[in-house]
């Protein structure tokens, strides 16, 4: 079986580097807001080109950390709205329910896949605070009405970066774009951890600050809290992982572009559409998260990749709207959001996919009928 994603391997290039980091954090003896976070923190600052990193304990925390930070410093209150995209993950929605904030869903673009960026100013109201931009499957999404906006309306530009990380726009990296994003190194992520992390990331230095004391239980020293917080702390393990794992991001997504383009160039079946090719006038680049094609009949498609010993993902076949965890919302309907949810299926993308089993995949894709 071609493994949709082959963690073991991907991880086994690393083992050594890995198992030496987590020797040295055992025997340090100090296993939170040590040293080994402090790096990592500093080292994702100067990659993204930014002044103030905060890690936390996963990539949702660091989205419903955002927003409550925001609330804290005034900015919002309960009952304001936020514009986010009808199709993402629901991580992207919970952030903002938790805090009592209501979604305003935007739907989806036809080619990109990402939200429909022209169809914003449409749901703004006097209640919109902020947009929630999400680079889904390692495209860019992201234009300059998006702050022409902002300013005109006073909004935050939030990025939800959990899948683009080293995504560049004009040389600008995804998450350094708008006022705060939040990353996720879930273990499946380009720079993925062995457990749960996240961070926040941000210039805004006063909202650096609160987010950290509202992740530390409210505290900015040990027994002593300015606000009524969480416990939301990257642990040393993760970020001493992922200290390393940074160094070799940039093999990893030249490894993915390499097979993407294999993909774009090589699959020729008229039945499968694959993603757009991004215009080189758009200045971005892919890194290629996910590699997503749209067909008809995916349950057919999928059963077939199956039985060649292919596996794949969907992502995502419900949208949130219409997940049982948001009743309120299911009489909304977005055609091209549920267009895509019923024919999205990943493909497999990653650094350690041999060149056979990609030659492989192109083969059986293109003999499907």
């Amino acid at each position: 079986m071609i493994k949709f994603l082959d963690l073991q391997n991907i991880n086994r290039q690393y083992a050594l580097a890995l198992k030496t980091a987590a020797a040295e954090v055992i025997d340090s003896g100090w296993y939170l807001r040590g040293t080994y976070t402090k790096k990592f923190e500093e080292e994702l600052a100067i990659y993204q080109q930014i002044d103030h990193v905060v890690g936390v304990g996963n990539g949702l925390d660091a989205l419903t950390l955002i927003f409550r930070a925001y609330i804290t410093m005034g900015f919002m209150k309960e009952g304001d709205e936020i514009i986010v995209p009808a199709h993402t993950f629901i991580a992207t929605v919970l952030a903002i329910t938790e805090n009592r904030l209501k979604p305003v869903f935007v739907d989806t673009d036809p080619d990109t896949w990402n939200m429909a960026l022209p169809k914003i100013e449409a749901c703004l109201t006097p209640k919109t605070k902020a947009i929630v931009v999400v680079h889904l499957y390692g495209r860019i999404c992201w234009d300059e009405t998006l702050s022409i906006l902002a300013k005109k309306h006073r909004l935050k530009l939030i990025e939800d970066n959990a899948q683009a990380i080293g995504a560049e726009l004009s040389g600008t990296r995804s998450g350094s774009l708008g006022d705060v994003s939040a990353f996720s190194f879930y273990p499946g992520k380009l720079l993925g951890a062995l457990g749960d992390a996240g961070a926040v990331v941000t210039n805004d230095a006063v909202l650096s600050a609160t987010i950290r004391e509202l992740g530390n239980y409210g505290g900015y020293e040990k027994f002593y809290y300015r606000f009524q917080g969480v416990n939301s702390r990257m642990d040393e393990l993760q970020a001493a992982f992922l200290s390393i794992k940074l160094k070799h991001l940039p093999d990893e997504i030249r490894a993915r572009r390499a097979i993407a383009v294999r993909y774009l160039s090589e699959i020729s079946n008229p039945t499968i559409f694959l993603p757009e090719i991004q215009n080189p006038s758009e200045n971005s680049t892919h890194v290629w998260h996910i590699f997503s094609v749209l067909c008809s009949d995916r349950t057919r498609f999928q059963e077939y990749l199956s039985e060649h010993n292919i596996e794949t993902g969907i992502h995502y076949p419900t949208p949130p709207y219409l997940q049982d965890a948001f009743p309120q919302y299911h009489d909304l309907s977005f055609p091209e959001t549920e267009r895509i949810s019923h024919g999205l299926i990943s493909l497999p993308i990653y650094s350690t996919l041999s060149s056979s089993d990609i030659e492989k995949i192109i083969l059986v894709i293109n003999e499907y009928g």
